[in-house]
């Protein structure tokens, strides 16, 4: 499996694990801020539609009221 490859399945299943936004704010925290976000951005969320954040928000709502 080539490097690029690697990392592709690799935020697969980041963004499976965590959802879009967790899977940015997991990566966030290593590479001390460096490159331009906006492309590194729009290359982590390559694929991710505005319908797949709705659906984690809402995930992420109900799983939030189902602890309580």
């Amino acid at each position: 499996m080539s490097p690029l490859e690697i990392r592709k399945r690799g935020l697969e299943a980041l963004a499976q694990a965590l959802g879009p936004v967790g899977m940015v704010r997991f990566l966030q925290q290593f590479g001390g801020n460096k490159g331009d976000y906006t492309q590194e951005r729009d290359q982590l969320l390559e694929g991710i539609t505005m319908n797949d954040i709705l659906v984690q928000i809402q995930e992420n709502r109900e799983r939030r009221q189902s602890d309580t």
